[in-house]
């Protein structure tokens, strides 16, 4: 009787709390085609030396690298943000920017436009991937996926695992795989680590240039996500 209830009780209350990630089967971004929307981390932090080069040089040198490797079927586009330095929050914490529609053959044009771009801002994630979904990839069909590469956590008062958790309540069509470059927040870490769980998607920590290099190469060889995870929710 016992265990009868406490199957029941599994039936009624886990579905309140719980979360299953949506599954997704095996992609490559080197063999097939796909949308594929870069966001990336521009703010002030990423002005900081680490192995002797500013963080954000350290991205352009890696993106240069990475781009020519993905399949020329892919449709490939660039957010970034942080790139802006503004005196008021309200206007730093929306300092997001669509560098380049998704689109094929975008190489050269991502690579001169980011070239540019200098930190200076604050960490506008949630705002961001917010305009990520409802508007760069708002009339692409099938699978759309994000890459997020950030150097630190929201810091606009806002939860991107929040935001992660309500979007998967609508969506199934969203994948959001997150580097953490030289993130040591544990806090900033977990959130950014459940956007990419709650979306199914991988989340990697780097710490170097080199993990940084590997990492991005990780992310568009064929993987398979298999794990699903439970998060609360209010």
């Amino acid at each position: 009787m016992k265990k009868l209830i406490i199957f029941i009780f599994s039936l009624i209350i886990l579905p309140i709390f719980a979360y299953q990630v949506y599954m997704s089967d095996e992609y490559s971004y080197k063999e097939s085609g796909d949308k594929l929307l870069f966001v990336v981390d521009f703010s002030n932090s990423m002005g900081e030396y680490l192995e002797h080069k500013t963080k954000a040089n350290q991205v352009k040198e890696m993106i240069k690298k990475i781009i020519p490797e993905i399949s020329p079927n892919t449709k490939i586009g660039m957010r970034v943000y942080g790139h802006t330095c503004n005196v008021f929050a309200f206007n730093a914490c929306r300092s997001s920017e669509l560098l380049v529609p998704l689109g094929l053959n975008n190489t050269s044009i991502i690579n001169n436009s980011i070239s540019r771009l200098r930190p200076r801002g604050m960490t506008p994630i949630t705002y961001s991937l917010k305009q990520a979904v409802n508007k760069d990839l708002k009339n692409f069909d099938g699978i759309k996926h994000i890459i997020l590469l950030t150097d630190g956590g929201e810091n606009c008062d806002e939860s991107p695992c929040d935001y992660a958790i309500e979007l998967m309540k609508e969506r199934r069509d969203i994948k959001i795989d997150v580097i953490a470059y030289d993130v040591k927040n544990s806090n900033d870490l977990d959130q950014l680590k459940c956007v990419a769980d709650v979306t199914s998607a991988k989340f990697i920590q780097a710490n170097t240039n080199a993990q940084l290099l590997h990492s991005m190469d990780e992310l568009i060889l064929p993987h398979k996500q298999v794990e699903a995870l439970l998060y609360g929710m209010e």
